[in-house]
């Protein structure tokens, strides 16, 4: 069963749109969506959630479709955490907790307790005087308190220390250990996805370039650095994008399958796949 399923989504914004968007995550994976400011990734999440309605096209969550009616008692097993915390201002982390405690039906106080503690956060304080670190992970602490099936997380680990953000990941990893449990999330930070993601979905000006597995991705491509002489030996299609090296010479994203046998290509993070896929983009 897939926990997403988006089929031909369109939704237009002006001169901005989602075009033609096909993505599904299969259930007891996390997605990782990726893509410059602008690309799409908010409008997809708020998509998903049925805060926007396409233009045309369908999306379903956990099987349901969610312009549905019966998408509102779905909403019970998804755990949103949004690029920005919303909560009343002069509420405190044990005010929020008795509001959700009469908001969703499997809300667990000893849950959110425990990760109120596990977080540091202060129960006394209000909202209003939250860190911007603070108020992401009281968010995460609400998500995840409600034992969701589906977390859909958009810039969850932005303003978080390098140290909580590990501390952050962890516990989404936690989460998924129980087979019937998803996160689709969306970060600039690519090196956290690389750690954490099973698939990586890659918009690009409203459009869904690829949604891969993870490891085949990094299998897919290499990285090439040495003479532009050398790089031109190469079959043109094996070429992605280039960039200079700074030392004369060239840096480029190779499709390693395209490349002679026993030629030396560094290994290509999720974040250099990207990076080049966009400069590609640009230059085609």
């Amino acid at each position: 069963m897939n926990v997403i399923e988006l089929s031909h989504i369109h939704k237009s914004f002006g001169s901005f749109a989602i075009q033609d968007l096909c993505l599904t995550v299969p259930r007891g994976t996390i997605c990782g969506l990726v893509g410059e400011n602008g690309a799409g990734k908010s409008t997809t999440i708020r998509l998903l959630c049925g805060a926007l309605r396409p233009d045309s096209g369908t999306a379903s969550v956990l099987g349901v479709d969610v312009s549905s009616p019966e998408f509102q008692a779905v909403k019970e097993d998804i755990g949103v955490v949004l690029d920005e915390a919303y909560f009343p201002e002069i509420l405190n982390a044990v005010q929020v907790g008795k509001i959700m405690a009469s908001t969703y039906h499997r809300w667990d106080s000893g849950v959110y307790e425990g990760y109120l503690r596990r977080f540091d956060l202060p129960e006394k304080k209000p909202f209003r005087d939250y860190s911007r670190g603070m108020r992401m992970k009281l968010a995460i602490a609400v998500a995840l308190s409600h034992h969701p099936k589906l977390l859909v997380l958009d810039e969850a680990t932005a303003g978080l220390d390098p140290i909580v953000r590990d501390e952050i990941l962890d516990i989404f990893n936690e989460f998924t250990r129980e087979e019937d449990h998803s996160i689709l999330i969306s970060s600039h930070i690519l090196s956290d996805l690389e750690k954490l993601c099973d698939y990586i979905a890659f918009l690009h000006d409203g459009r869904l370039l690829f949604c891969e597995e993870k490891d085949r991705l990094l299998e897919k491509y290499g990285i090439f650095s040495d003479t532009t002489a050398q790089l031109e030996c190469l079959l043109p299609e094996a070429i992605v994008a280039r960039e200079p090296n700074g030392y004369g010479g060239v840096r480029a994203l190779v499709r390693r399958e395209l490349a002679p046998a026993g030629w030396q290509l560094e290994r290509a993070s999720v974040e250099d796949i990207i990076l080049f896929l966009v400069k590609g983009a640009k230059n085609a």
